[in-house]
Parts: C-alpha cells; structure tokens; sequence
C-alpha cells in the first residue's frame, strides 16, 4: 500500500472539458475542498474520492459524482484509488464543463485518467504500521545507539535520561526483529 505526503495537481483535457486533479494527504481534504471551492467559484463540479486507514487498520473509502450522472465520476476516480492501493489519500478533480458532452463512457474514461494523470507525477511512499518500542542503555552507549538508529532509518520520539537512559523509538515489527540482532548485548528493548 502506498499514501502521499503533499498535494499534488494536474491538469487534464478532454474536449475543450477541463479536469484539475488535486491530489492530497487524506487529513487535509476538507480544508482543501473549502479553498478549492472558494478558488473556483464557476467550476461545475467537485468530484471527490478517498481512501484511509481507520484505528483498526480497515479501509475506509467514500466517493461523490456531484452532480455528474451517477457512477461516471466518483466510482472511477476511487477504483483508480484502489487499483493503485492507495491509502491514507485523497483526490478532488475540479471540472470546467467546456461546452461538448462527453457522455458516460467519455466521463468515465476523462475522470479515470485524471486521477492516473495525477498520481504519475505524485511522490508516493510504501505504507508501513509503526509501533513504539523502548530501548534501555547506559549513558556511555547513547551515542552508539543513535548512530545504529540513524543507519537503520529508525525515528526517535523521545529520551528519557534517567539512572539509565530510555529511548523511544517508533519502527515497523519487521525493523525491530532487524534491529534487535543488532543492537549490542547490554542495550535492552524493554
């Protein structure tokens, strides 16, 4: 599965039919299809589709035609979603009606490749459920910890210096089982 870091845009045409594709991180979409309403005041419609993670690691995933005829836009525009696996990510085509109908297929075929369009230019990342775990060492160990975290590409949250020092580190459960043949005898997952 992969999701998206920033917004990405892309514009695509279709008998004289504008199709702008805003591609985004999941939790700023509302906020951008407020801004993207206010931007384009005379745009048709404001198609819509999304996909994300919910606390029990369900896909979540809704679309909307709004106002295109039913099926021909918001369906599409998620099964691209889903065919690519993306999650976590949402996607608003903004269409300028250009005066031609497209029929349903042309519709169809028009949302589907904006969505495309937009995720070819998109800087994806592979999905990975992180948990925390808790590693333990003396101060004289800190530095070498670090270093073999920073190799590993392992996030640090937080230090807690106490009489030992309690790293917390956030990874997936196949870069623990990694780090743990690793790690030097006396640092400690707690």
């Amino acid at each position: 599965m992969k999701y998206l870091q920033n917004e990405f845009e892309n514009c695509y045409e279709e008998k004289k039919s504008k199709f702008i594709a805003f591609f985004m991180p999941y939790d700023k979409f509302n906020d951008v299809m407020k801004r993207l309403k206010e931007e384009h005041p005379k745009a048709r419609h404001f198609v819509y589709a999304y996909r994300y993670l919910n606390e029990f690691d369900q896909i979540v995933e809704n679309c909307s035609d709004d106002g295109e005829p039913r099926g021909t836009s918001g369906k599409p525009s998620l099964a691209v979603l889903s065919g690519a696996q993306i999650i976590n990510s949402a996607v608003i085509i903004v269409r300028y009606f250009g005066g031609v109908k497209l029929g349903t297929g042309g519709l169809v075929r028009a949302y589907s490749s904006s969505v495309n369009e937009v995720i070819n230019i998109s800087e994806l990342f592979e999905y990975k459920k992180l948990e925390t775990a808790k590693l333990k060492c003396d101060y004289s160990e800190l530095s070498k910890l670090e270093y073999l975290l920073k190799q590993e590409n392992i996030t640090i949250k937080s230090k807690d210096f106490l009489e030992e020092i309690i790293v917390n580190i956030e990874l997936s459960e196949k870069e623990l089982k990694d780090l743990l043949l690793k790690l030097p005898r006396n640092i400690i997952l707690q």
